[in-house]
């Protein structure tokens, strides 16, 4: 086993009162691929921001290979002093990156690097601090949240970049598709202390549970031993004649042991205030457009919503998803066409920019409206420390300002105060934002019950697939499409398709079916522009070096195997190798085919 470029051992850190790390320990090793997961508030950006340095602990061991470099994809990016997006991201690159590969990821995630800093949207803002931490090819990566705020067709590309990626990355994210398809590891951080699963994440909620039952499986077993010691200490023959000192500790030992457990943190619950039971006909859009100077958000769309359903809205960013939720819940006026809403019609609205939070209000006020230490919850007066503890607060925390909560913290906090609302037509605008695995899941569970209508927009693919019943769509210029289904289903109508958004145009385009060298065009496509894009020029000089070193792993690996003992003394390592063998000549010839495409383009360009 190679050793650790970044290893955290024993990691303690309290803010006061109970510690929030408390021998937490990550080792990283090349190549590695960890997921970190646990509940708001459990520490995870805290333990990320030790690994990158940003924070000293107050015990344990810090190691970085001094050769490794590092770098951290902070929430909240600082973009100041920098004239453009460009400058920003090409301030991340050392002495021997290739700037090309600035441009090339630049391009993928929708930037053209001469956005302003000061004007970018938080979606923007998140690319770009993307941009900057992926261009320069670190040993360690050490992603936070890095699909927030992200289209779909982004999510998607970052997917394939994190799969082809020769670093090594910790990532944290509440998004269970993208966790499952790049992890091979899982560091779970529960209660200050962190246990690790050499597993992806796909298979960490059922380890999670076993842990879970064992450890109380454990707990009742050490109950039951405290009882029968103090049974021999106030019955036993042993216990009249004289006194067993060593027995005694024991028994104080397990009694401590026992008192200072640390349960697994409670649950959420969430429940939906509703209203009295709408119309049967919630809302029906005839022809509805809107356009904004030249640009075509909205084109003759119509759709007829019923109670009962629940719709969810997906698209790139900037393709007019907020827009047309405003126009169908009457928020905002069509240029041309109707909508009209049902009778009886309540609305609970939850918005992406969380504009009704103050900094400055206190959690109580914000659920009470100020209005005393009550909320009414589906018609039941409740006081509002309780109504917090349902949502995973603190009683100390009512008079805390929302300025010092955690994002989840915040999401979970709007959350409640909406649902807390009558209503009858919840309207969700980004909901799994920030939010853990278990609030998401019971987030979940909420609009798959919920008895009125649900309209929502999210690039959460998995939360789309186990929630909504049918799904709307930009199909370009201005269209808007409805299916049958979730995601899933969505991408099987269309034939396959994802959506693109790229330095400013949306559409939806197919799949692609060839090889990438970061482009998604088909060569013949690529050679009409008679010039090579920077993707391409990007991938003809980097390609010869990764063919090289791909070479170099197959002698190896063939080295190895020609050990005629191998198979005898070690059959698994043996066939992990001839897999591992198969895989590498597979990306040998596949690079090989691409850069000789690209090399014939290049010729033919030239030549014309």
């Amino acid at each position: 086993m190679a050793p650790p470029i970044l290893r955290l051992d024993d990691i303690g850190l309290t803010f006061g009162g109970t510690p929030l790390l408390q021998g937490a320990s990550i080792s990283v090793q090349p190549g590695d691929r960890i997921a970190l997961v646990g509940r708001n508030g459990s520490g995870k950006s805290t333990l990320l921001k030790i690994a990158a340095g940003f924070i000293e602990p107050q015990d344990g061991e810090i190691f970085r290979q001094p050769s490794a470099t590092v770098r951290y994809l902070q929430q909240a990016p600082d973009t100041e002093g920098f004239t453009t997006v460009r400058a920003y991201v090409e301030a991340g690159l050392g002495p021997a990156d290739d700037p090309y590969r600035a441009t090339y990821i630049m391009e993928n995630l929708g930037l053209t690097g001469e956005e302003k800093p000061d004007t970018l949207s938080g979606g923007e803002a998140r690319r770009a601090a993307l941009a900057r931490v992926l261009a320069p090819q670190p040993d360690i990566l050490l992603l936070d949240e890095p699909t927030n705020h992200l289209d779909l067709s982004v999510i998607e590309w970052l997917e394939e970049e994190l799969s082809r990626t020769s670093s090594a990355f910790v990532v944290i994210s509440h998004d269970r598709r993208f966790l499952e398809r790049v992890t091979r590891a899982t560091v779970w951080l529960d209660r200050g202390v962190t246990r690790r699963l050499d597993r992806g994440f796909a298979h960490f909620e059922e380890w999670r549970d076993q842990v879970l039952e064992e450890e109380e499986r454990d707990q009742h077993k050490l109950g039951r031993q405290i009882l029968r010691e103090e049974h021999w200490l106030r019955y036993g023959v042993t216990a009249r004649r004289k006194r067993n000192m060593r027995r005694l500790g024991e028994l104080q030992s397990m009694r401590a042991k026992f008192r200072g457990h640390r349960g697994a943190e409670g649950s959420a619950k969430m429940e939906a205030s509703e209203a009295a039971e709408s119309g049967k006909l919630v809302i029906e859009a005839k022809s509805i457009a809107k356009t904004y100077g030249d640009a075509a958000i909205v084109r003759d769309f119509s759709i007829r919503v019923q109670r009962g359903d629940r719709i969810g809205l997906v698209g790139p960013n900037g393709a007019g998803k907020t827009t047309l939720l405003r126009m169908l819940t009457g928020e905002l006026e069509p240029d041309s066409g109707s909508v009209r809403l049902g009778v009886n019609l309540e609305i609970a609205t939850l918005d992406q920019r969380r504009a009704a939070l103050d900094p400055e209000e206190t959690l109580a006020h914000f659920l009470t409206d100020g209005r005393g230490e009550t909320v009414v919850v589906n018609g039941e007066e409740r006081h509002v420390v309780s109504y917090m503890k349902d949502f995973l607060f603190k009683p100390e925390q009512a008079r805390t300002p929302v300025r010092e909560l955690s994002g989840g913290e915040k999401a979970r906090l709007i959350l409640a105060r909406v649902l807390a609302r009558p209503s009858n037509l919840l309207v969700l605008d980004e909901p799994t934002n920030d939010l853990d695995m278990e609030t998401l899941d019971l987030l979940q569970e909420l609009v798959s019950g919920f008895a009125g209508t649900v309209i929502l927009v999210s690039h959460d693919r998995d939360f789309l697939d186990r929630t909504v019943t049918s799904t709307i769509a930009p199909d370009g210029d201005g269209r808007w499409v409805e299916y049958a289904g979730g995601y899933s289903d969505l991408l099987a109508q269309r034939g396959s398709t994802r959506f693109v958004k790229r330095a400013g145009e949306t559409r939806a385009a197919p799949e692609k079916v060839t090889r990438e060298s970061g482009s998604g065009e088909a060569p013949a496509a690529r050679g009409s522009a008679r010039k090579l894009s920077y993707k391409q020029k990007f991938a003809l000089e980097s390609l010869p070096k990764k063919m090289e070193e791909t070479t170099a792993a197959i002698a190896k690996l063939e080295a190895t195997l020609a050990d005629p003992q191998l198979f005898a003394r070690d059959p698994k390592k043996f066939g992990a190798n001839a897999e591992k063998l198969d895989k590498e000549r597979a990306a040998l010839a596949a690079m090989e085919e691409e850069w000789l495409e690209l090399e014939m383009l290049r010729e033919e360009i030239e030549g014309s």
